[in-house]
């Protein structure tokens, strides 16, 4: 697929901004996140009420987390959802990338 100029220059800042890079991948990671969950929420049949009740909370909240308005979803939160529709969370941790260097010249 041929990469248009807003995705040339979206490429760019990316490689200019580290933090800006950084932010992307948060946002990106967090919305594979809640399709995750919804994905095995709806392997299993159930409703957003169903996954509610098995969490001790409402509907909307379980909206919220799937739709990630809820901005600090704590780990425990999580692992309790993801065993509420049969899933477990693994957490990993990497070292980070080095920028890469830029040829002088």
């Amino acid at each position: 697929m041929k990469k248009t100029a807003f995705m040339q220059w979206i490429d760019g800042q990316l490689e200019k901004s580290v933090d800006l890079r950084r932010e992307v991948d948060v946002l990106v990671n967090g919305m594979k996140l809640e399709q995750d969950l919804i994905a095995l929420r709806e392997q299993l049949g159930l409703s957003q009420r169903d996954v509610a009740k098995r969490l001790g909370t409402s509907q909307p909240y379980v909206a919220k987390i799937e739709s990630g308005r809820i901005k600090n979803l704590g780990v425990k939160t999580l692992v309790k959802y993801a065993r509420a529709v049969g899933g477990s969370v693994t957490i990993r941790i990497e070292p980070r990338r080095a920028p890469r260097l830029r040829k002088a010249g």
